[in-house]
């Protein structure tokens, strides 16, 4: 057993609303804590790591892949691809998964 509690789509769904609200100033740090602690218990990190526009474009360079093929490993668009490499959107769901799977362990996993 990993320590992590089982947790479902809507639960991943509720924390990353929560941790965005947080981010906003909607949402003190101590309910944001809170709702964590509830759902994940305690002293257990969230399930995925927010990655910036940057480290997106790092891993891709690093793996020196272009971005058609990134975006086919991920299962994306070369266009949303490029939209997450210059910050105009952020990575959600099964493709900041990945892209944690990939910082953590290497484009090889997915590969």
């Amino acid at each position: 057993m990993t320590g992590r509690k089982q947790v479902s789509r809507l639960t991943e769904a509720l924390l990353e609303t929560a941790a965005d609200m947080n981010k906003s100033g909607i949402l003190s740090s101590e309910a944001h804590e809170k709702i964590t602690i509830r759902h994940l218990g305690r002293g257990i990190e969230p399930l995925h790591e927010e990655i910036s526009a940057e480290d997106i474009r790092k891993l891709r360079e690093e793996a020196h892949l272009s971005q058609a093929v990134f975006a086919r490993y991920l299962n994306l668009t070369p266009g949303y691809v490029s939209q997450l490499e210059r910050g105009a959107k952020r990575p959600s769901g099964p493709a900041l998964a990945l892209l944690n799977i990939i910082r953590r362990k290497g484009i090889e996993a997915i590969t």
